[in-house]
């Protein structure tokens, strides 16, 4: 009966494998293919599931992904989920399938992982809602998921992440949310295989949308890799929907008054997108921006659009958008409208400027949105590229071509003039209009003046009036107003003409299209100058007209072609030099003080403190520049107060000072000051510049003083290497990725800073260890975290020691003025004086301060020492054995040896290194010219003394300067007979002469097969070879005469 069985069993196992057959070659047959199986289920309902199972057993061994197996892959899928005729058993066959499935999904076989996975995703995706699928079945397959989630197959999490994508939706899931968001990160971090971009890309397609999802979403568009950012496009644009049907869905992308799309958030997405390097990544990013926002939320209008991206603080980003859609052309069919609009924008104008100057005020003047003015500028600026482009072409062509190429020219220049103003006197009051209306048009006004670089002003009437008008722009005083106790504040910066560096370039632009002849432009504004500084000259000009007059000349410099075109004009550049730009500059600043004075010390170091991070950067230049002016002592003195200092107590980790809170300023030393600053977080506060931070600034300001750092010889000199260690820190830290620029600036410091001094290195070999220390994790506070994230963190440690060394091995620079040395010896190893001379050689003494200080680090070590100590103690002892020694060092060698044994100790359980530490005592006891004589606790004082070190060296570890071998496992054959002992025979003149073999003694008993292998290395590697040699000799007489005996 079971033979009979087994044997239906196997006939119907067959014809379901007939059908996989069947159904690989095309999907032309599934549907017919799907009647043929379900037929098979309803005959044999009850063998069918084990035998549907076992004819697709053989897919799990296959680990090809060709596309016959995807079809059949595909039709099981189907086929599980589909349902036969009424009574038909196709929810218990499922049932039992995802059992199967859940299996295979957690067996040790990576394939056999893999395409249940890949089968159970699918079943997901295809079954219906209404499937009579038990709830626990489905929690099972949920927990097995996400399970294989943390796979280390990538492929295996890929279809498990799939699988999970539908359940992530239900609000009763939240679990694995959470998962997906956390294996986000950690395959961002590098997780287990090759194809993670797969991985993260499936997360990315998997997330649902919410405000928590959503900022993960956005961080993918600067993903490494090119499908996972398309995948993140995709993803903002479907499920991130605009609908008008909605009004929940319209608040939760474009509600300008804080829904999940922020303005800040839309810019940042379509800024990455458009300037992206993939045309995928960019094209997606397009059809986004056109279909769902543009043509869904905006109705097809580019104006609406620009209103939800704020383009006066975003113009980049509007520009950019514009640019995009004009160049492929997306809102051309909107220029007819636009040109309508434009003409009767300006009929309206000019209508209502009529009604003023004849007095009646019944028609008030329409002024532009900034929307609308943007949007204007760029559409004239691409109608003039494009008729440039089509008569360039129509030129280089021939024919028909260049017929066609010469219409579309003609067409572009016909609709330009369309919709620019239609003279100049007219262009003229439209951007006065604006000017008048006050600050809150100043961006529009801005607009009008970029609009006006595409005007003709070739006649000679219609010069005069622009010259005239760029020429009152000229003259136009900063804006101010007063403040509470009447004085005069400027508004804007202070620096640029007009308050703003936008506004100068956009003044600067239109002069030079009007007085586009040679030496014109620099004629007309040395004229205006030659007015402004008369005040100056005279010192009866107050700080508006100082400041105006700078920042037209500062205008002139920058858009000048050539220092010739000033030449001969209406004041010399000489004489702007010393009336102008030397007074100004002292009356500004007060760096030609012999003295910081007091009240702007003060005044600078509450501002740095208590200001926004807008006003620390300003106070931070200003502070650095007095500072690197006139010395970090001066600074402090300026103060007239006592002032305490953490980094005198070489303390790397100060007490936090509160930023941005409003408190008073602390009554610490100028570099403490910049120091806690340079440690705060100032992430929470607004930048005042995407390339422009606060901790940017005061970096480069602390490496300019440590390159000055000979000129301050002051109190200050004890704490520069913990400065040097701070910059060390920062350069190799991942978690600053915004101090991209500091990170530029200080890979050009370190290339030349330890060349210009030997005190230089000398602050490096102080700060090697803190470095160490605080990049090192687990070790001095450092926090700890995944084992990818600690393998990067011991990696850039590594590096950064590396890093040190080579600063420490660069050459000094050769000054002209220095005189060679006659009497010196050209062989340094002849140096007789066992005493070390430290200071004849400060560029030695530095590489002898970090093969201490790395000594001193190991040594003080307690002996009980967690996992993160021991790695930082064998990370130390990796670069010590890297630390070579010379001949005449023959103090600091004696000292390595006296310590190496405890040295050794603290890493016994590396036993690579500590190979490579023995090999490094024979080394040095070879060099050692007198290897019996230790030295006496005066000697050593003073070397440690020299060194700025302090160690306790015991005196039973003092006189024991002999590594002790490494003790050979006892040999378990039988002993052999006594060897005769070898009488000593050699004079005393030998034992003087000879130096001491570093191969242990002879014992009397047989030596095993490891002892004698260990002794056989050892000679190998001595650096003696006379009384080895003998040594060998005689062994090998002794073993031949006890073999005549026998």
């Amino acid at each position: 009966m079971a033979t009979g069985e087994s044997e239906e069993h196997r006939k119907l196992s067959l014809k379901i494998a007939g059908i996989f057959d069947d159904v690989r070659t095309s999907h032309a047959t599934h549907i017919r293919k799907l009647k043929e199986l379900a037929a098979l289920r309803s005959s044999s309902p009850t063998e069918f599931c084990s035998a549907f199972c076992q004819a697709l057993t053989a897919l799990f061994n296959f680990q090809r992904r060709t596309a016959a197996v995807e079809r059949i892959i595909k039709f099981a899928s189907v086929f599980a989920c589909s349902y036969g005729r009424k009574g038909d058993c196709s929810d218990e066959f499922l049932g039992n399938f995802l059992k199967f499935l859940l299996v295979a999904a957690v067996a040790a076989n990576k394939t056999a992982r893999f395409r249940a996975c890949q089968i159970v995703s699918e079943i997901i995706i295809t079954v219906a809602d209404d499937a009579e699928v038990s709830n626990e079945l489905w929690d099972e397959v949920i927990e097995c998921m996400m399970l294989r989630v943390g796979d280390k197959v990538s492929a295996v999490r890929v279809y498990a992440v799939r699988a999970l994508a539908r359940f992530a939706n239900d609000s009763e899931n939240s679990d694995i949310l959470k998962l997906f968001l956390e294996k986000l990160q950690l395959e961002q971090n590098g997780f287990h295989g090759s194809n993670v971009q797969e991985v993260r890309k499936t997360i990315v397609l998997s997330l649902p949308p919410s405000s928590e999802t959503l900022s993960m979403i956005i961080d993918c568009t600067l993903d490494v890799s090119e499908s996972v950012r398309k995948a993140a496009y995709c993803v903002l644009a479907s499920k991130f929907p605009y609908r008008a049907s909605d009004s929940s869905l319209i608040e939760l992308t474009f509600n300008q008054s804080g829904g999940l799309f922020s303005i800040k958030l839309r810019t940042t997405i379509l800024q990455r997108g458009l300037t992206d390097r993939s045309a995928a990544v960019t094209k997606e990013c397009l059809r986004m921006m056109k279909d769902e926002w543009l043509d869904k939320c905006c109705s097809g209008d580019p104006i609406e659009l620009l209103k939800f991206l704020d383009v006066e603080t975003y113009e980049l980003v509007g520009e950019s958008v514009m640019a995009t859609l004009l160049k492929a052309g997306l809102v051309r069919s909107i220029f007819s409208n636009f040109c309508k609009m434009i003409v009767k924008f300006m009929q309206l104008f000019a209508k209502a400027m009529v009604s003023e100057i004849f007095g009646h005020c019944n028609n008030s003047i329409e002024l532009m949105d900034p929307e609308a003015a943007l949007f204007w500028r760029m559409v004239c600026k691409h109608l003039q590229m494009e008729a440039h482009k089509k008569g360039s072409d129509a030129a280089m062509t021939m024919g028909a071509e260049s017929a066609v190429f010469a219409e579309e020219a003609s067409d572009n220049n016909d609709l330009l003039d369309r919709i620019l103003p239609a003279s100049i006197s007219e262009y003229v009051e439209l951007v006065n209009a604006h000017i008048a209306a006050g600050p809150n048009y100043r961006f529009v006004s801005r607009q009008l003046l970029l609009l006006g670089a595409m005007l003709d002003f070739s006649d000679a009437s219609n010069r005069k009036v622009a010259s005239e008008f760029v020429q009152s722009l000229f003259h136009k005083a900063l804006d101010h107003e007063l403040d509470d106790n009447g004085n005069e504040v400027v508004i804007g910066d202070g620096f640029n003409l007009g308050g703003e560096r936008d506004w100068a370039a956009a003044v600067a632009e239109l002069a030079k299209k009007v007085h586009a002849a040679t030496g014109e432009f620099e004629e007309v504004v040395l004229r205006v100058i030659e007015e402004l500084a008369r005040p100056c000259r005279e010192r009866t000009a107050d700080c508006k007209q100082w400041l105006h007059c700078l920042a037209l000349i500062a205008l002139l410099l920058e858009n000048t072609s050539s220092f010739r075109h000033m030449q001969g004009r209406a004041i010399d550049p000489v004489e702007i030099l010393h009336s102008l730009l030397l007074p100004g500059v002292s009356w500004s600043f007060g760096l030609l003080e012999r003295k910081p004075s007091e009240n702007i010390v003060k005044q600078l170091r509450v501002s740095f403190v208590k200001g926004p991070p807008t006003i620390a950067i300003m106070a931070a230049k200003a502070l650095l520049d007095l500072g690197i002016w006139h010395g970090p002592d001066e600074m402090d003195k300026a103060m007239n107060c006592n002032l305490s200092s953490q980094l005198r107590d070489h303390k790397m980790l100060l007490t936090p000072v509160e930023f941005c809170n409003g408190t008073e300023d602390l009554d610490i030393e100028f570099l403490d000051l910049l120091y806690a600053g340079l440690e705060h977080d100032w992430g929470d506060f607004v930048e005042v510049d995407e390339n422009q931070s606060v901790q940017g600034i005061l970096g480069e300001g602390l490496a300019k003083i440590l390159l000055l750092s000979n000129k301050f010889p002051g109190l200050h000199s004890p704490t520069y290497h913990l400065l040097l260690a701070k910059l060390i820190s920062l350069y190799f830290s991942s978690e600053n990725e915004e101090l991209q620029r500091l990170k530029q600036c200080l890979s050009v410091f370190f290339e030349h800073y330890p060349s210009l001094s030997a005190d230089h290195k000398k602050c490096i070999s102080k700060a090697f260890v803190p470095v160490i220390r605080s990049l090192w994790p687990g070790v001095n506070g450092n926090v700890v975290g995944s084992t990818v994230m600690v393998s990067n963190m011991r990696k850039r440690a590594v590096q950064a020691s590396r890093f040190m060394l080579q600063m420490m091995q660069v050459p000094l620079f050769v000054k002209e003025t220095t005189k060679p040395d006659d009497n010196r010896s050209e062989n340094p190893d002849v140096d007789t004086d066992p005493s070390p001379d430290f200071e004849s050689g400060e560029e030695g003494l530095a590489i002898r301060r970090i093969r201490a200080y790395v000594i001193v680090c190991v040594a003080s070590f307690p002996a009980k020492k967690t996992a993160a100590e021991k790695s930082y103690l064998a990370a130390l002892c990796r670069i010590l054995v890297l630390l070579q020694f010379r001949v005449s060092e023959q103090g600091a060698i004696k000292l390595m040896r006296r310590i190496l044994n405890r040295v050794m100790v603290s890493v016994a359980a590396e036993k690579d290194l500590t190979k490579e530490l023995r090999q490094m005592a024979e080394r040095l006891k070879a060099i050692d010219r007198h290897p019996d004589e230790t030295l006496s606790p005066e000697q050593t004082n003073l070397i440690l003394e020299m060194l700025e070190l302090s160690i306790n060296l015991d005196d039973d570890e003092g006189d024991c300067m002999e590594v002790a071998p490494t003790p050979a496992p006892q040999s378990m054959r039988r002993n052999r007979a006594r060897r005769r002992t070898r009488k000593e025979e050699e004079s005393s003149s030998e034992d003087e002469i000879s130096p001491t073999s570093v191969v242990p003694s002879a014992v009397a008993n047989s030596r095993s097969q490891r002892a004698s292998k260990t002794a056989a290395m050892t000679r190998m590697t001595a650096k003696t070879t006379i009384r080895i040699d003998e040594d060998d000799d005689a062994d090998t007489e002794d073993d031949e005469n006890a073999a005549g005996q026998k």
